[in-house]
């Protein structure tokens, strides 16, 4: 009996050390891929910039031609687009795990609507600019995700069906307002309010990677803090609940981190579309049932952001904002994925 005990303990020891392995791997690959992207971006565009003289203006070096394209053209685009990504894709994976629906993104349940009709509102009738209506945009991403907790919360508590459906009506009712606020602009409004729609790092300055940073810092470790409990989500309620987790209170503290994330990042770039939505199937298929997914959807999502960018500007005819690539990427995944949720009930 003892024999069996400690072989079966051993078992269970072994696989564990095995997931762990497994995990620290394809983080460690998407580390490395990421940090590859990174470099090529600020090396390759319409010059090339050798990386020895990269790692020299990344070290504070005035390097001729280089300090500026690298320093100052390449640099705020890359930094930017990789922390907006990590947001995109933690904050995504966290609504899909937790309400356990792969469709459960930002982009669906009216959260980066809201702050998009935020800042729009905020241009066009209010006239601001800059950090402005970065802080309204955030405030009223923050309020349509407590609104629309509260609209899908019933006694029960909220199931991700009723949340995604409730989301998705509102942010039809949010998308009728940004288009009535478009048709009233002033043309030179609606250029600026067209382009922060759209999703893009053209204007990224390095200054704006500090409140992304404070953001991560912040939002993204209480997600992380959170890992354990999004794991036990993932195996349903009842089993969640068996293994000792308060999952109300789990649900409330990973949807404040997630809706920040997003708020965020969609008050500094727009909403960058689909970003959220792809990184955690992407990161589910990678690393399966093998440990979390906080890290590794944020990373994937940082290689698509910095990617698609990449694409925008130099590898097709016109220069396209990121937003627009993405879009063409995760549009047909959405419609594949909608099939297949039809027809097997679950795509996770």
């Amino acid at each position: 009996m003892t024999n069996r005990l400690d072989h079966t303990v051993h078992r269970v020891r072994t696989g564990r050390q095995r997931r762990s392995k497994q995990w620290t791997t394809i983080v460690t690959i998407l580390c490395v891929l990421a940090m590859a992207v990174f470099m090529i971006t600020l090396s390759i565009g319409q010059s090339v910039t050798p990386p020895s003289q990269v790692l020299r203006v990344l070290l504070g070096e005035t390097v001729p031609g280089a300090s500026f394209t690298v320093g100052h053209l390449r640099l705020p685009r890359a930094v930017i687009s990789m922390l907006v990504g990590m947001s995109f894709g933690m904050a995504g994976v966290a609504f899909q795990i937790m309400l356990r629906n792969p469709l459960a993104s930002p982009d669906i349940i009216g959260v980066s609507s809201g702050a998009s009709a935020a800042a729009v509102f905020a241009i066009i009738m209010l006239n601001m600019s800059g950090s402005s209506v970065a802080f309204f945009a955030i405030f009223t991403g923050l309020l349509v995700a407590l609104v629309v907790y509260a609209l899908a919360f019933r006694h029960g508590g909220v199931t991700g069906t009723r949340l995604i459906l409730v989301g998705i009506g509102v942010s039809a009712m949010i998308e009728s307002v940004i288009v009535y606020l478009l048709s009233q602009a002033q043309s030179w409004d609606r250029q600026e309010a067209m382009r922060w729609l759209t999703g893009s790092v053209n204007s990224a300055q390095l200054d704006q990677a500090y409140p992304l940073l404070v953001s991560l810092c912040i939002f993204g470790g209480l997600l992380l803090s959170r890992a354990r409990e999004l794991d036990a989500l993932r195996m349903g309620d009842d089993t969640a609940q068996a293994l000792g987790v308060r999952t109300g209170m789990t649900r409330i503290t990973v949807m404040v981190a997630a809706v920040g994330l997003i708020a965020v990042s969609v008050a500094i770039t727009g909403p960058i579309a689909f970003v959220a939505f792809l990184s955690g199937p992407i990161a589910m298929r990678l690393i399966k049932n093998n440990g979390s997914l906080i890290i590794p959807a944020g990373l994937v999502g940082a290689c698509l952001v910095m990617v698609g960018d990449y694409i925008g500007q130099f590898l097709l005819p016109s220069r396209y904002p990121v937003g627009v690539i993405t879009g063409a990427l995760g549009a047909p995944y959405l419609i594949y994925l909608i099939i297949r949720v039809n027809q097997k009930g679950s795509a996770l």
